[in-house]
Formats: C-alpha cells, structure tokens, sequence
C-alpha cells in the first residue's frame, strides 16, 4: 500500500460538482487530485444533463419537421432513426469528456481512476475494480462529490430491460412502442415528451396533484396541457399499485383519482421518481461524518462534522442540480484557499426542464410567496402576445413573476415558453441584484425578441404592460 506526498485538495468524485471544484483549486495554487470511479464529468456528462439533451434536440427536430408546412417548408416521409440519434448522442458526450479531461490536464490537477473512500479525515484510499487498494493519498482538506443516482419504489424490482430507469432510457437501441413513465418530475417530462416525438405511446403517472410539481401551478397546469396536446396520456393523483413483467412488456396496475382501477400493457416502464445520494462504501461512519435523510450534513460553507472534509452536490441532497453542484465546489475551493466567498443564495437559483415547451424558474412559487406571509403582485405575459414567438410560431406559455406589493421585490419568476431556460437567467440576475418589478420593466428589451416576454411581465406587475396582461 503506497503512501504519497500530502495533496492539498483530494476530491472523490468528478462530476460538475468534483471537477470544477478542482479546477477552481489549482487555479487558486493548491496541488489537487480528483479520484474518479469511472468517467469525469460524472452522470451529468454522460448519464443526465448533456445525454439527454442531445435526444430532446433530436425530438424539437422532429417535430420541428412534422410542423413545416406553415412555415412553407413542405417534408414528407420524415422518420426517426434512434441508432442515428444515439450516435449523435455519443459524439456530444464524447467531445465534451474530452475537454472536461483536457481541462484537468491543462490546471495541471491530477486524476486518479478508481474508487474513492476515507481513510481517515485526511486520507483518500483508492481501490481498483476487484475492491484491492491500490494507493492512499494524504490530504489536508478532501471534497466528497460522489452525486446521485435513480430511486426506485418499494417491492418495484428494475431489471433494466423491461423496468428501466433513465439510465437505460439514454441507451436505448430502439423506441418502444408503448411506455410507462411513474413520476412526473423534470425527469418524467422530459422523457415523455421526447418518446412522443419519437412516436412512442406515452402514458405519465404522478402521484401527487400536478405533473412537475415542486413547480409554480401555472407551470404545472400549462405543461399538462402541452403534453396532452401532443397525444402523452397523463394520470395525476395517481398511484401505482404493481408492475408485473412478462413475456414482452409489464402490466401496469394503477389506482386513479377517483379511485377507479386501470391495467395498462405496455412494452416498457421506466421509473422516474427521483434520486438518492451515493454515501455507500465511502467510509462515512468509521471517519465520523454524519449523514442525514437527504444526503451528507453539511454547513453553510459545505463543511461536514469533520473539518478538513467537504461535501458538494447530489450527495449532500441540499439542490440536487449539476450548476449548483458546481457552485458549491468553487465556493468550497475558495474556501480551502482561504478567501472570503458569500453563502450561495439558493432561493435565486435557477431550475430548468428542456421538454417542449420548455421551464425555467427562479424563486419563490406564488403559494410559497403568500404562505411566507408576502402580499404579493402577479405580473403574467403570454408568449402568443410576442412578436417574436409568434414568427417563430412557438407561442406556447408565459412569463409570470411574482413581485412583492409594497416594495416591488421580486420574489420569483417562472416561465414556460420557447427558450425559457435561457430566458431565465435575466431574472436570476434581476433577483441577485435586488431588482424591482419597475426596474425590470423599464430596461429597454430589444425588438423582437423572446426576452420582451420578461419585460412585458414585469410591467404587468405595475398594472402598465403595453402589448397585454
């Protein structure tokens, strides 16, 4: 078992939240290494975020094909090629994995392949495939970004060919002609929506009252909308009672609102009901460092019950988002380096859902707003009153911010919309910088675009939007 000089940086784990937090580290000069299990860049690169993006471009095509004869751009014949759509897929994750490796190579941080644990508050151990240990590594402070992977249900038994979870759905060598999504969160949607471009039979089951639920009601009802109209079969307040494989496909036993029964068979189930913190085989409990329901316990600064160790991202289960992983990795790198760095301001956050039309949303909900006891404003827009939507034929949605009534604070914006999670991020920086509701509607938007929407809805707000309410 080999021993090393003392790093000043280990982190186990490179994915947004990992490798950006070493990056960041040997920037500030501190001698780092990254130890991680497979692949950097982690399952946002190659099991989430870029993977599946790269689909939903594939799906927005389709689509984009199936409607041209408005725009005079007349197709007949389009068909859907999922080994080529994979391939695509393939060639993004692929490039972006070898710019995440180059950027670890060109910050001089060294990078470790293999599986990462605590040795001790300030030691990494490092295991090979076959669990043998291969080295142990000094380090005055460690990051643990080990982030997150799929939940399934209880007694619901995932065998990745028949009940899948995301994972498996990325990988997919051929579209089913039939699926069963549980769960209607980000990852549910998003799914549903780029199956039914696909051509998929599409039916959703959440248990809860909306679909996207964590969302603004206005964005749970429009995207609902959206997706029925584009033939995604949607059941809310509904339970699933037993998923029973055989032969080709599940039987799918599902408890409705109204407390009447429904068997559905279909090809494949793919359960989207969340995800849990990796905190296994990481040597937690003997170091001494706490773990709660969510995930790891940590601080404000993302320090855990034992000083010289940090924990960012999924793992800790705070904001379970790639950005944000990344957020806390360069705060804590700037900590280990001894500088002063706020406190992230998660409530101004954005959060993003890339289906058709797309979600962005930042702050407080208009019932989060009322029930902290805010009298609030509510400034709406729809994208159907936009010159630029309309061209683009994408009106789909609105702007709606949520404003505080005496001061003009704005408290959340949401949006459903074309471009809606690029749009968003004007009202992150509004809400950082304490924007009003009047400053926000007085800043000159150019014409025509997208992001009038925002400034329309904040004039809305004030009771002065000029093209609508």
């Amino acid at each position: 078992m080999a021993s090393e000089s003392t790093y000043d940086v280990g982190i186990i784990g490179g994915g947004p939240g990992g490798y950006v937090a070493a990056v960041r580290a040997a920037q500030l000069g501190l001698r780092t290494v990254v130890v991680e299990k497979a692949k950097v860049g982690g399952v946002c690169l190659h099991q989430g975020c870029i993977p599946s993006k790269a689909l939903l471009r594939s799906a927005e095509l389709m689509e984009f094909a199936r409607n041209g004869d408005q725009f005079g751009v007349h197709s007949e014949g389009v068909t859907f090629d999922m080994g080529s759509a994979m391939a695509h897929k393939e060639a993004v994750v692929s490039r972006l994995h070898r710019g995440t490796e180059g950027l670890l190579r060109h910050n001089n941080v060294e990078l470790v392949i293999g599986r990462g644990s605590l040795a001790g508050p300030k030691a990494i151990r490092v295991r090979d495939g076959d669990g043998q240990v291969e080295r142990t590594m000094p380090c005055e402070h460690i990051i643990i970004a080990t982030g997150s992977k799929p939940r399934s249900l209880p007694g619901l038994d995932i065998d990745g060919e028949v009940v899948i979870t995301s994972d498996e759905g990325l990988e997919l060598d051929a579209v089913p002609q039939s699926i069963t999504i549980i769960g209607a969160g980000y990852v549910g949607v998003e799914f549903a929506y780029m199956l039914r471009c696909f051509g998929a039979e599409v039916t959703i089951i959440e248990l809860l009252p909306a679909v996207l639920p964590l969302q603004d009601e206005m964005v749970s009802t429009e995207i609902e909308r959206a997706l029925r109209r584009r033939g995604v079969k949607v059941f809310t307040n509904a339970r699933v009672e037993s998923v029973e494989c055989g032969g080709r496909g599940a039987r799918v036993s599902v408890t409705l609102s109204d407390d009447s029964s429904q068997v559905l068979d279909v090809e494949k189930v793919l359960v989207a009901v969340g995800r849990e913190p990796i905190t296994a085989d990481l040597g937690l409990p003997a170091v001494g460092v706490e773990v709660g329901k969510q995930g790891i316990k940590v601080g404000s600064k993302m320090q855990t019950t034992i000083p010289s160790i940090y924990a960012i991202g999924d793992v800790v289960g705070r904001l379970p988002l790639a950005h944000v992983a990344s957020a806390e990795g360069i705060m804590v790198a700037e900590t280990i380096a001894g500088n002063a760095v706020p406190e992230l301001e998660y409530e101004k956050i954005p959060s993003c859902v890339y289906c058709q039309p797309e979600v962005g949303a930042v702050g407080m909900t208009e019932k989060q707003a009322r029930e902290a006891g805010h009298d609030v404003r509510i400034g709406q827009f729809r994208f159907l009153a936009n010159g630029k939507a309309v061209a683009l034929g994408e009106r789909e949605g609105l702007v709606k911010l949520v404003a505080d009534a005496k001061h003009g604070e704005i408290l959340g914006v949401h949006i459903v919309g074309p471009n809606a999670t690029e749009l968003i991020v004007e009202c992150g920086v509004a809400m950082t910088l304490e924007a009003t509701d009047r400053e926000l509607g007085t800043i000159v938007h150019p014409h025509p675009t997208l992001s009038e929407a925002v400034m329309e809805a904040a004039r809305s707000a004030g009771g002065w939007a000029i093209h609508g309410a």
